[in-house]
């Protein structure tokens, strides 16, 4: 980690999905500017290990076990951050999995999964840590995709998910604007990370292998440093990668085009179904 920048000292940040990718290099970067942080992930072993990370570099930090997809332990994680550190002013709703299958070979159940992590899990945690991010007037990040503005084949539940969750975040700006809510809604593109690996199949087991090029991938280092400093200056949107802030723009403006031009890059996958 770089030298301590101090710009977020006496703030108090939990992240879901923080085992390991964009979720673990956004607790190192907030743990850097001098937030207090609470991990929070299936992965306990993970999580300590991201703790420990942080508390040999002078940091604070607590890991929480958490499923996002049990309202339950939602309501768990945010008690627990409130008994230790009395406030919440970042969340940072990160955690989700992916998919890669077409629809028509998917089990159902994929979907289900897909939805109750990146969805439900970002709703039910919002939910309970709203009353305290409007006290501290905080900030609540949404982790979504360039899948999020665009479709992209093979991944209908993933995408699914994230379009539901731009407008979930995109509305709750809006219900609190006179608030001072700050909600920032952050589209990566592709970025180098485990969620590749762990993407289900149709049959709703990890794929293992990932099927693009990690090494030509924004590391999750540099997406975390963005989504700091964006939290830092109060940003509403991040598109990131040149790649995705064009894919974003051709989309919107030439859709038949860029459906030809997307549908063509997944079919180079390994064993593309396209």
């Amino acid at each position: 980690m770089a030298s301590n920048l101090h710009t977020f000292n006496g703030k108090v940040v939990i992240i879901t999905g923080a085992s390991s990718g964009i979720g673990k290099a956004c607790a190192l970067e907030f743990a850097n500017n001098g937030a207090s942080v609470v991990l929070a992930a299936r992965r306990e072993n993970e999580l300590k290990k991201t703790e420990e990370e942080i508390k040999m570099q002078g940091g604070d930090a607590m890991s929480v076990k958490t499923d996002v997809s049990n309202i339950e332990d939602c309501k768990m994680l945010i008690t627990k951050t409130i008994e230790k550190y009395k406030k919440i002013d970042v969340l940072v709703n990160n955690a989700g999995i992916s998919m890669r299958a077409s629809f028509e070979d998917l089990d159902l159940n994929v979907i289900k999964e897909l939805m109750d992590t990146n969805f439900y899990g970002a709703v039910y945690c919002t939910k309970f840590a709203l009353p305290y991010l409007l006290e501290q007037k905080g900030t609540i990040i949404g982790i979504s995709s360039i899948s999020g503005l665009t479709p992209l084949p093979g991944r209908t539940g993933y995408c699914a998910s994230k379009y539901a969750l731009d407008g979930f975040f995109n509305t709750l700006r809006l219900e609190n604007i006179k608030k001072g809510l700050n909600v920032l809604v952050v589209h990566p593109g592709f970025t180098s990370s485990n969620i590749r690996k762990a993407a289900l199949n149709k049959l709703g087991v990890p794929q293992i292998e990932t099927p693009r090029n990690e090494n030509k991938m924004m590391s999750s280092k540099e997406v975390a440093e963005i989504i700091v400093n964006a939290t830092l200056n109060r940003k509403r949107d991040l598109t990131l990668t040149l790649q995705g802030k064009l894919t974003v723009w051709l989309y919107k403006n030439f859709p038949g085009l860029t459906d030809r031009l997307i549908i063509h890059v997944m079919a180079k996958e390994p064993n593309s179904p396209f």
